[in-house]
């Protein structure tokens, strides 16, 4: 039987925040959330608003005094607090950088100064412009140049690793880290640009589906529920620490394909419209055509693989956004 542990979750109201809150509260564990709301949502907890081992902080990571007593309160901490999405980072790059850097090294501390073991989640997107796939985790990674604004996520995102890595080596604190590819179910928001709540939410309204690009760029997308699978699995690994696993599915898709099995699921009778890029995201923006996980690290350490079906995914995505639509 698995020890009961106590977790801390930065950013623990936001999609996939809250689906790790479901599946370690229902595996008897204790379970705290710091969440400043700006990307989060109240309603991603709501049904967990009353379970006695659930507890919620508004409040921000760089909010010392909260994040200082909730630290002190855990044995786990998974760090999930970030900016998020290509539009959000884009619109507001300054933010991006300085959410993610010193938010990572604000946690970082507090979870020294109390032993915890410390889970610094990351991004495919570190990767880059690299084509050798499938993308495995000591591989070389190729970023943009400095001048495009998509590179500063990356950047800053790989920086936290380099950060979280550096106070397992130095410090010999209990630091793993991992890369999420194209993480989608339930309670992902569109916004911040999410494709498939955005797509889904057009072809129930009747709106067009809006690809960008040429629709021919290829993604992974693995179901959060799965996600959360493996990262409670690394959590409690003590040989997970100081390494790198990537977390997503090997079965790609194009968004323009995505599109259209999206209009079938809804019986949509919605035209699909492509976007140039320049005219979604500004002059000079990069895209990757593929963006593939190698996946036998983690398969190895915790016998992990996903479980979902991308139509599963949609089909219980559709229903979800459905009833949020006719709420």
């Amino acid at each position: 039987m698995t020890t009961s542990l106590r977790y801390l979750l930065t950013g623990g109201a936001g999609f996939i925040g809250s689906h790790l809150a479901d599946r370690l509260l229902a595996a008897g564990h204790s379970v705290s959330v710091i969440d400043d709301l700006s990307t989060g949502r109240l309603e991603n907890l709501a049904h967990l608003r009353d379970h006695p081992r659930l507890s919620f902080a508004r409040a921000s990571i760089q909010n010392e005094t909260v994040l200082d007593r909730l630290s002190s309160q855990a044995d786990v901490i998974v760090h999930l607090a970030a900016a998020v999405g290509v539009q959000l980072v884009v619109d507001d790059p300054v933010y991006t950088i300085q959410a993610n850097v010193h938010g990572t090294e604000d946690v970082l501390k507090a979870a020294l100064r109390y032993g915890c073991r410390t889970l610094i989640a990351s991004t495919s997107e570190v990767y880059g412009k690299s084509t050798e796939l499938p993308f495995e985790e000591e591989a070389d990674l190729v970023l943009g140049a400095s001048s495009k604004q998509r590179w500063s996520y990356a950047a800053s995102k790989l920086v936290d690793e380099f950060l979280g890595l550096a106070y397992q080596r130095q410090h010999g604190l209990s630091v793993t880290v991992f890369r999420l590819f194209n993480t989608v179910g339930p309670r992902q928001v569109g916004r911040y640009g999410m494709v498939i709540p955005r797509l889904i939410r057009q072809a129930l309204r009747g709106e067009r589906l809006t690809v960008y690009g040429d629709g021919t760029q290829q993604r992974c997308f693995c179901d959060a529920r799965d996600a959360v699978r493996a990262i409670e699995a690394l959590s409690q690994r003590d040989d997970a620490a100081g390494r790198v696993y990537n977390i997503g599915t090997q079965h790609e898709v194009s968004i323009r394909a995505l599109a259209e099995l999206i209009k079938e699921l809804c019986a949509s009778r919605s035209e699909i419209a492509l976007i140039p890029y320049e005219e979604a995201y500004g002059p000079g923006f990069e895209d990757m055509p593929r963006r593939v996980p190698a996946t036998e690290r983690i398969e190895a350490l915790c016998a992990w693989s996903p479980e979902l079906s991308l139509e599963q995914t949609l089909r219980d995505t559709i229903e979800y956004e459905r009833a949020a639509l006719e709420a």
